[in-house]
């Protein structure tokens, strides 16, 4: 038997490892399991994707909340912002939003239509092309999108809040890189 002198040197480490394994997050929790279950499988892809698939479950609730204290749901938030982000005359083709939005072009009649009855975009006929129209920014659907992403932006910036400088950059750095890696870029 051991005196309780012959233990307190472990201690510290005991007190270590305890600290590390409150650490351990969902994740790893899950990996350490599917490891002891399926040893010789190798899961490394899941320890990236699973906690970014977190983010996005954790970050998804207030993003949409903030939205809809704007009276806007996600898609026409995204309409909004492509149409402010293209500056003055804050007007673009339905084929560039579209496109640029990665939606049908009968999911974007869709959300035109709403943003219209609400007063916060207008289609007029393109002066360069009597066939085309252009969807633009009202002065009001301005003013909307300006306040939904000022706020939009303070949340997110209080989420990563976490992290230094430093750490946002590098953690932006590699998730482009990914990113791109799994497009085949």
């Amino acid at each position: 038997m051991k005196s309780k002198d012959s233990r307190l040197p472990r201690a510290p480490y005991d007190q270590a490892a305890r600290r590390l394994a409150e650490a351990a997050d969902h994740v790893d929790r899950a990996l350490e399991q599917w490891s002891r279950e399926m040893p010789g499988l190798e899961i490394k892809g899941a320890e990236v994707l699973s906690r970014a698939r977190r983010l996005v479950l954790e970050s998804r609730g207030p993003i949409e909340e903030n939205l809809r204290r704007h009276g806007l749901d996600p898609g026409e938030f995204d309409v909004l912002a492509a149409l402010r982000r293209a500056g003055e005359p804050y007007a673009l083709r339905p084929t560039e939003l579209y496109q640029s939005l990665m939606i049908s072009s009968g999911g974007l009649t869709a959300r035109l239509d709403r943003l219209e009855a609400a007063g916060l975009i207008r289609r007029r006929a393109s002066e360069d092309d009597a066939r085309s129209v252009r969807v633009e920014l009202t002065p009001q659907g301005r003013k909307k999108i300006e306040a939904a992403f000022r706020a939009g932006m303070a949340l997110e910036n209080k989420m990563v809040s976490g992290l230094s400088e430093s750490e946002r950059a590098d953690l932006a750095r590699l998730l482009r890189k990914l990113t791109a890696a799994m497009r085949g870029n």
